[in-house]
């Protein structure tokens, strides 16, 4: 019992030391991070060393944002290029990559069923005459009480579906792109033009001469180039900068000091797995160099809200981290992290706990008193 209690006693008293050298430790842990963040100096040793005091100030700063990306196409200006009907292309010279303007010839396309569908217009119309003036007749004819209602109901029926035929087969005519309002019975033709709907690129060719095409099969894509969007990715710390409408210069890798305007028309603000954010801008006016594909670079100059600010040379960097040196009393530095921002013209933007317009912060030489301080850790 006595050998039990012996050994409990002896346990109690290594934690109680042990504890007491942690503590120990720890305490002078503490003491020297305090002791390496305050530097002192002399005031002699402060005018030797070149030691300059000022204060922050409060000022708005621009950046420059530079942003990476490419040329595309949003899907509404890819148009497929079709034909209601089925038949045999005649003529087309049109290639991929050419540049086409809305209504310039890409083919003609020929089959009988287009004299067909001409020749019931032309016979649709002519009974349409025939059944008007049969109406106005048998009109007048019950005016004067000579003919019965019953006529004039019949011939009004046969006047509105001889209507209807002829307004049916023009509708089939526009869609062909035939204009119903010049075709005679000396126009009529079995070739039909087949027009470019959209000023764009064309990017594919289905289509040779001689080849007959089925109804709806797609004949051209086009690519209506003026509607182009530029895509960029714009990193995580640059996203809160960047808004809708804002300015920017575009331009390419091959000719960079060719700038072209742009405005920001969407951000998209879910981050992907790159964490940056996809923005999306079109150009103030379309130039014909801006391919869908083509990399782009962009610069976007913004102005943050007033922010303290010091010159550059009071910031020093330290293993990942910035800090200044704050005067206080008794010739004694203060060295406190801080959070930079923007730089322009020498001066750059930070924030820290405790600073102010009034703090004297050492704008002059402040890596001198960064070297004695990590001295001090050494």
């Amino acid at each position: 019992m006595k050998k039990y209690l012996y050994i409990g006693i002896m346990t109690t008293l290594l934690l109680f030391i042990s504890c007491g050298k942690k503590e120990e430790t720890a305490q002078k842990d503490v003491s020297q991070n305090k002791e390496t963040n305050i530097i002192t100096l002399s005031s002699e040793q402060a005018k030797n060393a070149g030691i300059g005091l000022g204060n922050p100030q409060e000022k708005e700063l621009s950046a420059l944002i530079e942003l990476q990306g490419e040329v595309s196409v949003p899907p509404q200006s890819l148009v497929n290029v079709t034909f209601p009907l089925g038949g045999y292309i005649k003529k087309t010279s049109i290639i991929p990559g050419m540049h086409v303007k809305k209504g310039q010839q890409l083919a003609v396309i020929e089959d009988m069923q287009f004299i067909q569908l001409q020749q019931d217009y032309l016979t649709a119309k002519e009974q349409f005459k025939t059944a008007n003036l049969e109406y106005n007749r048998q009109k007048e004819l019950n005016e004067k009480k000579a003919s019965s209602d019953k006529i004039l109901e019949q011939v009004t029926a046969q006047r509105e579906m001889q209507r209807i035929a002829m307004v049916s087969f023009g509708q089939k005519l526009e869609l062909l792109g035939i204009n119903v309002n010049r075709l005679t019975a000396t126009s009529v033709t079995k070739a039909i033009t087949i027009l470019s709907p959209v000023n764009g690129l064309v990017s594919k060719v289905n289509i040779n001469n001689g080849k007959y095409v089925a109804p709806t099969e797609m004949l051209f894509e086009l690519t209506n180039i003026q509607d182009v969007i530029l895509t960029f990715n714009a990193f995580e710390k640059d996203v809160p900068l960047l808004k809708v409408g804002q300015k920017l210069e575009v331009y390419t890798n091959n000719d960079p000091e060719n700038k072209f305007s742009a405005k920001i028309q969407y951000i998209n603000h879910s981050l992907n797995e790159d964490r940056a954010a996809v923005v999306v801008a079109c150009l103030d006016k379309y130039n014909n160099l801006f391919l869908p594909g083509l990399f782009v670079n962009a610069a976007i100059k913004v102005t943050n809200k007033k922010q303290l600010t010091l010159p550059e040379d009071a910031i020093v960097d330290w293993k990942g981290n910035s800090y200044v040196f704050v005067a206080n009393e008794k010739d004694t530095y203060q060295m406190v992290p801080v959070k930079v921002g923007t730089t322009q013209d020498g001066l750059k933007q930070f924030s820290a706990d405790g600073i102010t317009v009034s703090s004297k912060i050492v704008v002059k030489n402040a890596y001198t008193l960064l070297m004695k301080a990590m001295n001090k850790v050494e």
